[in-house]
């Protein structure tokens, strides 16, 4: 019998950044604040090992594909949460499940809201 593999996580939380989305006119001139917590589950029983950032999900990588898909205008967060998990699947192969959460900040919704959010979540197949 192997050994079990060392799965662990890596959160980036709290990610802030500017962004325009949303379905009226005016988001996509004003835009708003929003926020990202991004989590992956992967091996990390190398990296605990090595003590070397070329053996673990680089942390650095998941915040730049954060920001890259946040630069995409869409109309819809899920949008924007599904080019995320995609890309963090296509570029990152330790990764095993993905988990995303965006919040849009202050919601232009007619009321005292603090924020609306969208949660998806994706585990790599095979």
């Amino acid at each position: 019998m192997g050994e079990a593999l060392d799965m662990g996580k890596i959160q980036v939380n709290n990610i802030k950044l500017y962004g325009y989305h949303g379905c009226l006119a005016e988001e996509s001139i004003i835009g708003s604040w929003y926020k990202i917590d991004l989590e992956v589950d992967g091996d990390l029983s190398i990296s605990s090992v090595t003590d070397n950032l070329s053996d673990t999900i680089d942390y650095v990588h998941l915040n730049q594909i954060v920001k890259k898909e946040m630069a995409i205008r869409s109309k819809l967060l899920e949008a924007v949460a599904k080019r995320i998990l995609e890309r963090v699947f296509l570029e990152l192969e330790a990764v095993h499940k993905g988990h995303v959460r965006i919040a849009k900040l202050n919601p232009p919704i007619g009321g005292n809201v603090e924020e609306v959010a969208i949660i998806l979540s994706k585990k790599r197949s095979g």
